[in-house]
């Protein structure tokens, strides 16, 4: 199992902002920030559902190639208000939400990038 995941980004400022937009429908929120003083030469900030982030952003150099990460959540609904939460934030969109049977018959997905071009997903597994 996956205890949690990050990236880096260019903008931490721009990201942090887009994160906490995006992320807001799906429950998660920015639970930890460490300065750039704290860690040593980067600024990090850790998403999540309370008490313990599991998605972190830190500010550097994106990677190469752009990071794929997606989120699992309960309803095509939550799904829905990612992918427009996540335009309003100012990503880029990379495929609607919908059915993607290819994958499984019940997966509902969308899919945005981010300011540093990754793609981020909502997905819903159930009907």
């Amino acid at each position: 199992m996956i205890d949690h995941t990050g990236i880096s980004v260019s903008n931490f400022a721009a990201s942090k902002t887009f994160y906490t937009q995006a992320l807001a429908p799906i429950g998660y929120q920015v639970l930890m920030e460490l300065s750039a003083a704290v860690t040593g030469g980067h600024h990090v900030a850790g998403f999540g559902e309370p008490p313990k982030p599991d998605f972190w952003i830190s500010s550097g150099t994106p990677n190469v190639p752009p990071i794929h990460i997606a989120f699992r959540v309960s309803s095509r609904a939550l799904v829905d208000a990612f992918y427009k939460s996540a335009l309003a934030a100012g990503g880029r969109d990379n495929s609607p939400p919908g059915l993607r049977p290819h994958y499984h018959p019940n997966y509902y997905g969308a899919f945005v990038l981010d300011p540093d071009g990754h793609n981020i997903e909502a997905v819903c597994h159930t009907n």
